[in-house]
């Protein structure tokens, strides 16, 4: 008897409904009906033999068999993502520009940037990581084609792609950090910054006394200071190090905005390579940073 071969798109809602634990939500993820993507489902059960969901509380968990399935469905798809793009890449030609912040540095986007260089072997890739109102002045003077910034959502060439909370971050060792009587020491990039800025109003807001203990305009330099125990920072929570936990009511701190992931530049018109570096860009945000 034959085996069946798997629906790629039904393989895709699986992804989505796995990520996400709910029907409805993938089905708003990928455009569908959830009728459409419970058949979908069904479908690929019937395929494999076995349940791939089972309800736990209001949401939807993996079954073993769902589970061994959810590797290979990653493996299949990644290949068969990567042969389209090989070809349609290997007669894209040009130089891309790309600027990003340090947050993301050293997460998923190197391992995105790098997808799109080996399905696009003649694109020259230039990336620049700086600190988000360098990456809109270089963007402004054109030298960047295309930067992932945070916050400016206002700029008429804002392509929001995420809305993320910030958070206050400390050692990971750090126990209450405000206490009665005492300033509360910070950690900050050097003015202007929206972070800096959202924390001081949170603080002051909250009536909590506060002195600025360590400034820098490097985010590892960041990073390494509150480790040490120079002061407590926020940002989001991408990219936190080891060395460094989130910190919130818990310890005694205020409630903190959120702010968008926007993605920066010409949006019309643009080359062969920018818009297929843009699109990975797009799709590697959404399976990283949205919920």
């Amino acid at each position: 008897m034959p085996l069946p071969n798997l629906d790629m798109d039904a393989l895709r809602t699986f992804l989505a409904t796995q990520q996400l634990g709910s029907l409805n939500r993938a089905a708003e993820r990928i455009g569908r009906s959830q009728s459409a993507v419970s058949q979908q489902m069904r479908k690929l059960e019937e395929q494999v033999g076995h349940p791939l969901f089972r309800r736990q509380g209001r949401g939807l968990v993996l079954t073993d068999a769902g589970d061994m399935i959810l590797s290979y469905a990653h493996r299949i798809l990644d290949l068969n993502d990567e042969a389209v793009l090989a070809v349609r890449g290997a007669s894209i030609e040009g130089v891309v520009r790309f600027g990003l912040p340090g947050d993301f540095a050293e997460t998923w986007l190197p391992a995105a940037l790098g997808r799109f260089k080996k399905t696009h072997p003649v694109v020259r890739v230039e990336v620049a990581v700086e600190r988000n109102g360098v990456l809109l002045e270089r963007l402004d003077r054109g030298e960047l084609d295309l930067a992932l910034v945070m916050g400016n959502e206002n700029r008429p060439d804002a392509e929001p792609l995420a809305t993320l909370p910030m958070t206050w971050i400390g050692p990971a060792d750090a126990d209450a950090v405000v206490r009665p009587g005492q300033a509360l020491d910070l950690a900050l990039y050097h003015p202007p910054c929206f972070f800096r800025r959202a924390g001081i109003e949170a603080l002051d807001g909250a009536h909590i006394s506060w002195r600025l203990a360590y400034t820098t305009a490097s985010l590892q330099s960041l990073w390494s200071g509150v480790a040490a125990g120079l002061g407590i920072t926020l940002r989001t929570g991408a990219g936190i190090p080891s060395s460094l936990r989130r910190l919130g009511a818990q310890e005694g701190l205020p409630p903190l905005p959120s702010v968008k992931l926007c993605l920066h530049g010409r949006h019309q018109d643009m080359s062969p390579a920018l818009a297929q570096l843009k699109q990975v860009v797009t799709e590697c945000a959404t399976e990283n940073l949205l919920p």
